[in-house]
């Protein structure tokens, strides 16, 4: 698996009116036609993208989040992340405030990339999508539903799912199939955020506030299979998380108290677990070591972008005033360290779909064995007995046994014939020693025969009667033939009856598989 390193973009905001008029000097600037930032005299940094005073909503997004649009429909994991100081532009950057009023040109990044993913998917007929949206908020160090404000903090606990992929158990997901359904929903969630005007920001957010976009995708396939089912042959469900983190805050510029104050100490604590975070994925001596990710809440629920296995993009804004040259300095040596991080991006395959690809093969195995059991059924079927003797087989039958009993008292008649006219012809010719002996041999064996048959039917003693003993042994030889025809009807149905009980048993391995491949 490759591995990708994070992106990093910065972004400096122009001086504010306030900034203006309190004669504040510029201390960060960009150097044209580079990717590097000059703070102060003489302290360079390079990132992999930087953008002026001067830079456009459109160019930001075009250059950073267009690619993580298209490998979220790819299939891949994407994540943006907005980090700086309070009062930097980071929510502005990121299109968390209210976008309802916004003008086009002054859209942030989620509002931009929304408008993308739908026309992706108008421009895939090919593929069914399923889009489902989710807003969380991080105040305090608790978990807060956007979505969902009745939900208690209580309910929501962040977990792993089976791939190690970071999951928040509770969090209301709203099924959405267009552009405005989504933006509504963005819409409330900013409302319901918690933002509050501070010395320094008058619309600064209190929270770290998490949206995210999940895409499930699955293949159409245009073929339809034998049995005249739809097969789906590829499932990937992918998400695009979108983080607007409340900037970090010095009490004495903010003048905080009360409950600002308390908010402001949690702020600043998750900001140093996830600059914690950096560090130490960031720091190639310590990439064997341990990963403070369980510091804070937003470390863990971050852990995906951060050495996971999604596509990220870090902005980080920074402003230029002179006053502010420690927390700008401080963000942009974050940010440096930030690009050191490696990602291992990997497509995200359903789990569930190699499962159903397994149940298909299998239901189609089964309804192949049915059907091979179903067509041997239905030629037995045409044998003679179906577990009811067939009465045009048994006709039949006896028309035989008549036909050779016929047969056999004509062979009987003949050989009394030939008996009676040796006896005459040995008294009334001559002959010599070995037609003699021959003769004898055959008397021997003709008198052996009827002692066979007096045996058999011992109440037939004359020569007289020895019409009445062929038929009795015609009967017998009629009893056998039955007998034989009797076992074969048995073993016959015992046949029939096994294939029955085993096309039930298929039967219902059948439903169960289709049971389980409903589910």
């Amino acid at each position: 698996m490759e591995e990708v390193p994070v992106k990093v973009a910065v972004r400096i905001r122009p001086l504010l009116c306030k900034e203006v008029l309190h004669k504040h000097q510029v201390c960060v600037r960009d150097i044209p036609n580079t990717q590097q930032i000059i703070i102060g005299r003489d302290r360079v940094f390079t990132f992999d993208f930087v953008f002026g005073k001067n830079s456009t909503q459109d160019e930001v997004y075009n250059i950073c989040i267009k690619p993580l649009v298209l490998s979220l429909i790819e299939g891949y994991n994407a994540t943006v992340f907005a980090y700086g100081q309070t009062g930097s532009g980071k929510t502005y950057t990121i299109g968390g405030g209210h976008v309802a009023s916004v003008v086009e040109g002054q859209k942030g990044i989620i509002p931009r990339a929304i408008q993308e993913i739908f026309q992706s998917i108008s421009e895939n007929p090919s593929i069914d999508f399923k889009i489902k949206v989710s807003y969380i908020e991080v105040y305090k160090e608790d978990l807060r539903d956007l979505l969902e404000l009745e939900t208690s903090m209580k309910d929501l606990h962040i977990r792993e799912d089976d791939k190690g992929n970071t999951v928040i158990v509770g969090a209301k997901e709203c099924q959405v199939e267009s552009v405005d359904e989504v933006m509504s929903l963005l819409e409330v969630g900013n409302a319901a955020r918690h933002t509050s005007t501070t010395q320094m920001n008058e619309h600064s957010s209190r929270s770290h506030a998490i949206f995210t976009i999940s895409i499930c995708q699955v293949e159409k396939n245009t073929e339809a299979a034998e049995d005249g089912e739809w097969y789906s042959h590829r499932h990937i469900v992918s998400k695009f998380h979108f983080v607007d983190l409340a900037g970090s805050e010095r009490v004495t510029k903010t003048g905080n108290t009360g409950e600002r104050f308390k908010e402001s100490i949690q702020i600043n604590s998750g900001l140093l677990a996830l600059g914690n975070v950096i560090s130490a994925l960031g720091d190639p001596r310590r990439k064997s070591s341990h990963i403070p990710y369980r510091d804070a809440k937003i470390t863990r629920l971050l852990k995906d972008s951060l050495g996971g296995s999604a596509k990220t993009v870090m902005i980080t804004c920074v402003s230029p005033s002179s006053s502010d040259f420690d927390e700008s300095l401080n963000s942009l040596k974050y940010a440096n360290r930030a690009r050191n991080i490696r990602n291992k991006p990997s497509l995200n395959f359903s789990p569930e779909s190699d499962r159903m690809d397994e149940m298909e093969f299998e239901i189609k195995l089964l309804r192949e064995a049915l059907q091979s059991h179903q067509a041997s059924i239905s030629q037995t079927s045409q044998t003679p007995s179906e577990g009811v003797p067939d009465q045009n087989r048994i006709h039949s039958l006896e028309e035989q046994v008549s036909q050779l009993q016929e047969e056999c008292l004509g062979y009987q008649d003949c050989i009394e014939q030939a008996f009676t006219f040796l006896v005459d012809l040995k008294d009334a010719v001559r002959l010599n020693q070995k037609q003699q002996h021959k003769l004898q041999e055959w008397f021997s064996r003709t008198q052996e025969v009827r002692k066979a048959v007096l045996t058999q039917f011992p109440g037939h003693q004359s020569i007289g009667n020895l019409e009445e003993g062929p038929q009795h042994c015609a009967l017998a030889a009629d009893q056998v033939l039955f007998t034989q025809k009797e076992l074969e009807l048995e073993e016959l149905r015992s046949q029939v009856q096994l294939m029955v009980q085993e096309n039930k048993g298929h039967a219902v391995t059948l439903k169960e598989a289709q049971k389980m491949n409903r589910l």
